[in-house]
């Protein structure tokens, strides 16, 4: 394995100060740092020299053995990716050591999660999936279970999820059966290990034509929803685990359903309470009298006292909204009265009104224009 220059990964003249180190240490390990690079073997092995180049060029005593002497031979190396040494043959690209590391330490610096997503290799969660569900009045009051068929992407059947079969032995053709391939940067020369055969050198498997490496398949699924009483418009419901599959064993996504209640003839809905307004009859107001609401669950008696005034209300108890998933109790059923005068067309009728108003000669106005 060819020797590596310190002053040269370092990107420094030999008689560097040991600030001007400091500072060219910063510069590389703010872009090759195994944090910021996470999955990156090369990026790692970068780190690495540069993080060893550092040490020693920062210690006077380690910088003059190393200026007389070199690198030690046991100095570490990552497994996965070594280097090879430099290559100036004229297909190697760059046209000197400024050249190369500003071909291979540019001023791009990019995040991971802006590189487009998870390191390869690394388990990733699948999407979540968003949808409606149309619901009556009465359905998300009392609850109701529904089907609904959903398009999304499940594991492969044929491969499992792994994106690749079994298949019979054969020469890895990526890296001619050496287990290794050479990448360049710049005129440096890596030797990594083979991703295609895992540096074995040899392929048992072959990629699944089902999923086309993907290890995920879209399918159509039939999904069961219960929906709990008491829903309201616009509430989500989550079902767990029904988004898309997630890619190399990482958890599924899941999936939204936002409920759209329909409105109801009579009914208004406020939180938990049902609101109504009952029509009354004058007598009924005047004299007092039981009448029948109409309820969700059927029908139910309410006792309107003598003397009830138009807009006056009433509450029913228990007579509203189931609470969510049961965790409180359930509203009322709130009535206001309108009082409603029946048309008077016959004289006896008119005659009986002006008796009634002569028995009954309050003055309903009275005050009302005073200060």
């Amino acid at each position: 394995m060819a020797q590596v220059d310190f002053y040269v990964i370092l990107g420094v003249e030999r008689s560097a100060t040991r600030d001007e180190v400091s500072k060219a240490y910063r510069r590389l390990a703010r872009r090759y740092h195994p944090g910021i690079n996470p999955g990156d073997d090369e990026a790692q092995a970068f780190f690495t020299m540069v993080t060893e180049a550092y040490e020693t060029l920062r210690d006077p005593a380690r910088r003059r053995e190393y200026d007389a002497h070199g690198a030690r031979e046991d100095s570490p190396r990552p497994a996965a990716i070594e280097f090879q040494g430099f290559d100036f043959s004229p297909g190697g690209s760059g046209s000197g050591t400024s050249a190369t590391f500003e071909e291979l330490f540019g001023d791009a610096f990019t995040l991971p999660a802006a590189r487009g997503g998870s390191a390869a290799g690394q388990p990733e969660r699948g999407g979540d999936l968003f949808g409606e569900i149309a619901l009556s009045f009465e359905e998300a009051v009392r609850g109701t279970e529904r089907r609904l068929t959903v398009t999304r992407l499940d594991v492969c059947g044929e491969c499992g999820g792994a994106g690749r079969r079994r298949a019979a032995e054969s020469r890895c053709i990526g890296c001619h059966g050496s287990g290794t391939t050479r990448r360049r940067r710049g005129h440096m020369v890596f030797a990594m290990r083979c991703t295609a055969c895992d540096g074995t050198g040899r392929l048992r498997f072959r990629s699944c034509d089902a999923c086309r490496e993907r290890g995920v398949a879209t399918r159509d699924e039939e999904i069961a929803i219960s929906v709990p009483a008491g829903v309201n418009d616009g509430s989500r419901l989550r079902i767990e685990a029904k988004g898309n599959a997630g890619l190399r064993g990482g958890q599924p996504g899941d999936l939204y359903i936002v409920a759209r209640v329909g409105r109801h003839r009579i009914l208004r809905r406020e939180g938990r309470d049902l609101h109504l307004d009952l029509p009354i009859a004058i007598h009924e107001a005047a004299l007092g009298a039981t009448v029948e609401v109409p309820t969700l669950d059927g029908s139910a008696r309410l006792r309107v006292p003598p003397g009830t005034h138009s807009g006056q209300r009433f509450r029913l108890r228990g007579q509203g909204v189931p609470a969510p998933r049961g965790d409180g109790a359930r509203g009322d059923l709130v009535v206001a009265v309108a009082v409603v005068l029946p048309p008077v067309a016959d004289e006896r009728s008119k005659a009986l009104l002006r008796e009634f108003g002569r028995i009954n000669a309050t003055d309903v106005r009275k005050g009302l224009f005073e200060d």
